[in-house]
């Protein structure tokens, strides 16, 4: 087994010779585009999309290998999954030489090799550089081509950084450097993760709201953290792809994803010092900039304060860059119960919308609603071990909201009452 760690990046489609310019002055040892062609199987009921694997034997040149990809960690474009890797004599499955422990009950499914089919295919061609960044070796790798499934087909046009030996953070150094292209912007989607989408009809991928975030059980205050911000970040890369395949909507969610961050960082900011996220909160700043001065999705996208900002938030994930700034009081905090910190800050968070609209009247109220978003946003973001408690009580919030945005001044009031009179739902509240 061996555990794959590449962050990807989409190239814009009249960037490529740039960029090339630009990695072929690199110190690297290059290899010529060769071509790939990737068949991924699957079963009809989706057996191995259900379990959080990916099935695919991949032909280069006359040699063929069997991969399986099981479930990993993706942040912000930075994948991070085990692979098992099989060489073949020729390009058909041989899913009784993948080790026992790959599958879930431990044993290779009876019906699996009866069941699974070709579903999608990759065509494309591949040119590498392999070069040495601090203690690390890192492959680069150009594919240009195109996805297929059925009559469905889209660009493959894309930037993969794999770490082959050494540490991640000279991976992310390196793909820094990379963004003074400005024809770069990190991707989230795999080509797998491309390739279901279109063998499921290729339906137009929907504008997707921020909820109720999940928290594992028993998960501690950094678990809680870690958790909203890349919440935050997935949303903001999927609705990327959403604005750029034409939905204008999107921008407004990755506005949203933008300040659900900010959000997390304050809710945490108990714990993580404020000098732990000064060049971060500078980055996003100018990232939210430059969205809402571009006139379309490829500009607003592929700009670098974009781009910069973006990745600056995954290897602050990654590296978990709040650890150097907390003293030993931040430390035990942190590794502290989320459950309690979230009961503690839902009363908080609660105490300051009712102060916010006691009396508040309508024609001042589109001057709450910045704070009001804010802690609407936070309760989502502590909440997620409530289940169904939790939406009766937002809902009354967040319907004063819209009768706030949409000025709807024949319900502000109702809403506003209910808001008032609905009892938490959460623990250390003074009501249960």
């Amino acid at each position: 087994m061996a555990q794959e760690i590449e962050l990807k990046f989409i190239v814009a489609q009249d960037g490529v010779e740039t960029l090339r310019e630009q990695l072929n002055a690199l110190e690297a040892k290059h290899t010529p585009a060769g071509q790939l062609l990737n068949i991924y199987y699957e079963t009809a009921d989706n057996w191995l999309r259900r379990h959080d694997m990916g099935l695919r034997i991949r032909g280069d040149q006359g040699r063929y290998e069997m991969t399986l990809k099981i479930a990993g960690r993706v942040v912000g474009g930075l994948h991070q999954r085990p692979e098992y890797n099989i060489p073949l004599d020729k390009p058909e499955l041989a899913l009784e030489r993948l080790p026992a422990e790959v599958w879930p009950q431990g044993e290779l499914p009876t019906a699996l090799a009866e069941h699974v089919q070709p579903l999608f295919s990759t065509d494309f061609a591949r040119e590498r550089w392999v070069i040495q960044e601090g203690k690390s070796e890192i492959e680069i790798a150009l594919d240009r081509g195109e996805v297929k499934a059925g009559e469905h087909q889209e660009p493959i046009c894309e930037l993969e950084l794999e770490l082959l030996a050494g540490e991640t953070a000279d991976l992310l150094r390196f793909a820094q450097r990379l963004l003074e292209s400005g024809v770069l912007r990190q991707g989230s989607l795999s080509k797998a993760a491309r390739g279901y989408h279109l063998a499921q009809g290729n339906n137009e991928r929907p504008v997707a709201r921020l909820a109720v975030l999940p928290v594992a059980a028993k998960a501690s205050v950094e678990q809680g953290l870690e958790a909203a911000l890349e919440s935050a970040l997935a949303h903001w890369l999927y609705h990327d792809e959403v604005w750029l395949r034409g939905n204008a909507k999107a921008k407004a969610e990755i506005l949203l994803a933008l300040a659900r961050v900010r959000h997390a960082l304050v809710l945490f900011g108990g714990i993580v010092p404020r000098k732990a996220t000064t060049h971060l909160r500078a980055l996003l700043n100018d990232a939210e900039a430059a969205l809402l001065a571009a006139d379309t999705a490829e500009e607003a996208l592929f700009c670098t304060e974009v781009v910069a900002a973006k990745l600056a938030l995954t290897e602050w994930l990654v590296q978990r860059g709040w650890r150097p700034f907390l003293n030993e009081a931040g430390e035990k905090k942190i590794a502290g119960s989320f459950k309690r910190f979230a009961d503690i800050n839902l009363s908080r968070v609660a105490a300051e919308l009712r102060s916010a609209v006691q009396h508040l009247a309508v024609e001042d109220a589109a001057d709450q609603l910045p704070k009001l978003s804010r802690d609407i946003d936070s309760v989502q973001l502590l909440a997620g071990a409530y289940g169904d408690a939790v939406a009766p009580w937002l809902e009354n919030w967040q319907e004063l909201q819209r009768a706030i945005e949409h000025d709807d001044r024949s319900v502000f009031e109702y809403f506003r009452r209910q808001a008032l009179a609905a009892e938490p739902f959460w623990l250390h509240s003074g009501k249960r």
